[in-house]
């Protein structure tokens, strides 16, 4: 019998097969991960990250406890966000009237725009404030951000659609970004990834051009991982070598420092010591000192000697 209580509930069926498998592999990750599957009948672990759940599936598909390597359990389908009122021309010029905050904003859209805004701008204008409930201080950094990546993008001068500003409005919003203290480190965070983007495009020798959105989230989450810039260049330079058209390949990279992130090597000198040879240890009874400088000394110590006993012969 038993020596522990264990706590009350339905029972989950392990066999006795898998469960030596388990003890083999000794792995918590990999036990946790098996228990989850069990239960769950998914791969969704609350709390952990993707590289943390395919490195303990990668171990149960090498045990042959799972039928095939654990690929990313997709997120949960976000709720529709609510549709934005359908604002009339009368809502439009009952909040420009006077001095409100939202005929200040419009002016100061109209003066950085440098353009005066449509009644279909008013309206998408009016949509972040009303709808989103986003403070004009916050409008007005967004609509900064969009200014500077468009001529980022197509060159000085080029100004952004209220289009876009919408588009970027709603995701500022998404991320619960609607106070002024929150969109300022919000902005700073965002100029730092733009900073750390061109430094690793230099870096890859990757062309002088705007990064598309999904190589920008590559090299954001290279970044989140830790990696320095001689453990990138050193992925960068093995991705050239090891494809077939010798040029950069964002998938093959990735793979790379994928691996090495979950073995937690981030450095160069960190991968570079666990992919050096092991040094040959001298073999015992040779010696160990064996310099060419020493060697000659020796030579003409022997030498010395044997002249000196010659001439003891002779006068002898």
């Amino acid at each position: 019998m038993s020596q522990f209580d264990l706590l009350p509930d339905s029972i989950l069926s392990l066999s006795g097969k898998a469960a030596d498998r388990l003890l083999a592999i000794g792995d918590g990750d990999a036990a946790l991960l098996y228990l989850h599957i069990l239960r769950r009948g998914n791969t969704a672990v609350t709390g952990w990250s993707e590289s943390r759940i395919r490195a303990a599936g990668d171990k149960l598909s090498a045990a042959k406890l799972i039928s095939a390597p654990v690929a990313p359990t997709p997120a949960p389908p976000q709720e529709p966000e609510a549709l934005p009122p359908e604002y009339s021309l009368a809502d439009i010029t009952a909040a420009l009237a006077g001095e409100q905050p939202f005929s200040v904003l419009a002016d100061e859209v109209e003066r950085r725009l440098g353009k005066k805004l449509s009644t279909p701008d008013l309206k998408t204008l009016f949509t972040l404030y009303d709808h989103l409930a986003l403070p004009p201080e916050v409008i007005l950094l967004i609509v900064s951000w969009c200014l500077r990546e468009v001529e980022r993008k197509y060159g000085p001068g080029r100004k952004p659609f209220l289009s876009q500003i919408r588009r970027e409005a709603f995701r500022w919003a998404r991320e619960g970004i609607d106070t002024a203290e929150a969109a300022e480190a919000y902005l700073k965070k965002l100029l730092s990834a733009r900073t750390r983007e061109g430094e690793l495009a230099r870096l890859l020798d990757l062309p002088n051009r705007p990064l598309v959105e999904r190589e920008q989230k590559y090299l954001a989450a290279w970044t989140e991982w830790g990696f320095d810039n001689d453990a990138l260049r050193l992925a960068y330079e093995k991705t050239v070598m090891g494809t077939a058209s010798k040029s950069m390949d964002w998938r093959y990279m990735n793979g790379i420092l994928r691996r090495w992130h979950e073995k937690g090597l981030h450095t160069a000198a960190q991968i570079q010591s666990e992919t050096r040879p092991a040094t040959r240890a001298p073999q015992p009874g040779k010696p160990i000192d064996q310099t060419p400088d020493r060697q000659a000394r020796e030579d003409m110590e022997r030498a010395r000697r044997l002249l000196q006993k010659m001439k003891e012969e002779q006068g002898g």
